[in-house]
């Protein structure tokens, strides 16, 4: 059912209490009391997020895992200090992955998340697997190109499987904490790696394992494992939640039900694809994640190698990636709280990007290396509540369901441009300042900043629209099923700000 439709007013932002009746219940009103709500919602949380935030951090980490063994040897090895070739192997990646993200949502509506979320999952571990036998360029390319194939669904996919749950101001508080788990995965990677690269020489005599090629091959056995796991763990629908009760689950399915609104069954058609391309709210929360992505993608990807040529070992440089990432993920969840609090996204994300522009600033003109260290905590902080802010703030604005699919791997299929400019920010020939790189990652921020208030602005236009009775003439001619359809263009649906 679909938690984004349809009262009057600020009831349209949902409240806590609702109570409506099932589309099968016609003599009697199923309802129930806040605090059985608050049980179920807590059950949610206790079972559904560990499994969402872990399948994205294992994602995150084959991912980003190749910036941790380029330093390892990996460089060396298979000649990625020759011209671009480094930027090129981060760069296909996001080049792929940008192409799979919608048709992935599409065809996650028609398998079910409960099976082709871990298959992805699956796949990914697979192929880092099969990264630590490479033995040139070219494998390596052909590698990430074949990981940007199963990671392209996981974070829209994951963001969608997440609303099928929540209500509107319950999704950021648990899409921040899922996404967090990529500063988790950047502290959790470089601790990973240094034990991983420590790891003795073995493996068959054509193919010895060692250093960075452990990095990948444990990683991935890792990675698989979970995602065999998963499908016993993960429900299709609140119905199918084996961790509640009968009522519980009636609950759990109920509370996201308002009169008039969409079967969070209902299949995704043409006219749901037209509508979430043209929802000018996802084009804001698209421009930002693809402003934030260059920073997140970029700082992930390029920072042992940021620290090394502050003239730091490898194991120094791997190990002092830490801290920055854990600042991060507590600072993540906790503005990911307050915004659903409050009920606001733009605010928070204006307010953030103030500590990434000071971040690099202090990495463009800065010389000291304590100074530059302390200007990277700044960015991570600043940058990474962005990503499932500008994610969140898409969704919450897209309704039905089958829209909210579209939406949500619409704007981060355009965010993930980010990424493939992340990868060609920081270049050899900018060693070891990176003048170039902290300059467009600082131009950046400034427009996040700009953009966030433009966000607010215009959804607070679109509010002023709809409570003035100009969006009416919507309803105009169409039938009762028709009208339920509409989603977000109904008059009566408000944007979150």
């Amino acid at each position: 059912m679909d938690p984004a439709l349809f009262e009057k007013g600020e009831k349209a932002q949902y409240q806590e209490n609702v109570k409506a009746p099932s589309s099968d219940q016609a003599s009697e009103e199923f309802t129930w009391t806040e605090e059985e709500e608050t049980a179920v919602r807590r059950k949610l949380d206790k079972y559904m997020i560990p499994w969402t935030t872990f399948l994205y951090l294992l994602c995150f980490l084959d991912r980003a895992n190749v910036g941790n063994a380029r330093i390892q040897g990996m460089a060396k090895d298979l000649d990625l200090n020759v011209g671009y070739r480094f930027n090129w192997v981060t760069s296909i990646f996001y080049i792929i992955y940008m192409f799979v993200e919608i048709p992935s949502n599409i065809l996650l509506k028609f398998i079910g998340p409960r099976f082709y979320l871990p298959l992805l999952v699956v796949g990914f571990g697979f192929v880092s697997m099969c990264s630590s036998f490479t033995t040139s360029f070219q494998g390596l390319l052909a590698a990430r190109a074949f990981l940007g194939i199963f990671e392209g669904g996981v974070m829209p996919g994951l963001a969608f499987y997440i609303t099928c749950f929540y209500k509107r101001q319950e999704l950021l508080f648990r899409v921040g904490i899922y996404v967090s788990a990529a500063s988790l995965a950047g502290a959790f990677g470089g601790l990973l790696a240094t034990v991983l690269a420590r790891i003795p020489e073995w493996g068959a005599e054509s193919m010895r394992i060692h250093t960075w090629r452990n990095i990948f091959f444990f990683e991935g056995i890792i990675t698989m494992i979970a995602g065999l796991t998963a499908p016993f763990f993960l429900p299709m629908t609140p119905l199918q939640a084996k961790f509640l009760t009968e009522r519980e689950k009636r609950i759990a399915m109920e509370r996201l039900v308002l009169r008039g609104g969409a079967d969070e069954n209902e299949k995704v058609e043409l006219h749901h694809i037209t509508r979430a391309f043209t929802n000018i709210n996802n084009y804001i929360c698209a421009l930002g994640f693809f402003l934030i992505n260059i920073t997140v993608q970029g700082i992930s990807l390029f920072m042992p190698t940021i620290l090394k040529d502050l003239g730091w070992t490898a194991t120094k440089a791997q190990l002092y990636t830490v801290p920055p990432y854990v600042c991060a993920c507590a600072v993540a969840v906790f503005v990911a709280f307050v915004s659903d609090k409050t009920n606001r996204r733009g605010i928070y994300l204006a307010a953030f990007t103030l500590l990434g522009i000071s971040g690099f600033a202090i990495m463009r003109w800065a010389t000291d290396p304590n100074v530059r260290y302390a200007g990277i905590f700044l960015i991570t902080l600043g940058a990474f509540p962005g990503g499932p802010a500008f994610i969140s703030w898409g969704m919450n604005n897209s309704a039905g369901p089958a829209v909210r699919a579209v939406s949500s791997a619409l704007i981060v299929t355009l965010g993930t441009a980010g990424g493939i400019l992340a990868t060609w920010t920081y270049v050899p020939k900018d060693a070891p300042k990176y003048h170039t790189g902290h300059t467009i990652n600082l131009s950046g921020q400034i427009a996040v900043l700009f953009l966030s208030i433009a966000g607010i602005a215009y959804c607070k236009w679109e509010n002023k629209q709809r409570a003035t009775g100009k969006r009416d003439h919507r309803l105009h001619g169409l039938t009762d099923a028709q009208i339920k359809d509409l989603g977000y263009r109904h008059p009566d649906f408000r944007y979150i700000t």
